[in-house]
């Protein structure tokens, strides 16, 4: 007990204060903002297009023809084919596709949002590929 005064005296606020689901703000809508915000939010033109650069990662073969441009409302298992395509890939070959050499996208992740938060000063969207991992 001389311990909890003394907390209280010192003005600290206790890390254990119980919070009950009728003490938190439920909000019925989202705000205006926060609304339009995720309406637009992964919806690219049909017609807009990103830029994709292709980097060769180890023993990987280096395409002739190292950029590519999708469609930005395309999914990344669209990237994903068209190298495979481009490297005459079997079916049971397997090839590491990764964002900035830093990390494997989801195959169902949209290219733009890929692009607009991972492209290089260029306004390209690198991705390093390699036919064992090579990264994180």
């Amino acid at each position: 007990n001389s311990n909890n005064n003394s907390n209280r005296d010192s003005g600290a606020a206790s890390p254990e204060i119980p919070l009950t689901l009728s003490a938190s703000v439920v909000l019925a809508d989202l705000p205006r903002d926060a609304t339009a915000a995720l309406a637009s939010a992964g919806g690219f033109p049909a017609t807009s297009k990103v830029v994709v650069k292709f980097k060769a990662v180890g023993s990987a073969p280096a395409l002739q023809q190292d950029v590519c441009k999708i469609s930005a409302a395309r999914k990344f298992e669209e990237v994903v084919r068209y190298l495979r395509r481009k490297l005459r890939c079997k079916d049971t070959d397997s090839v590491f596709l990764y964002v900035n050499s830093a990390f494997a996208p989801s195959l169902d992740e949209v290219v733009g949002n890929l692009h607009q938060c991972f492209k290089n000063a260029h306004d390209q969207l690198v991705v390093a590929y390699s036919i064992t991992p090579a990264f994180g």
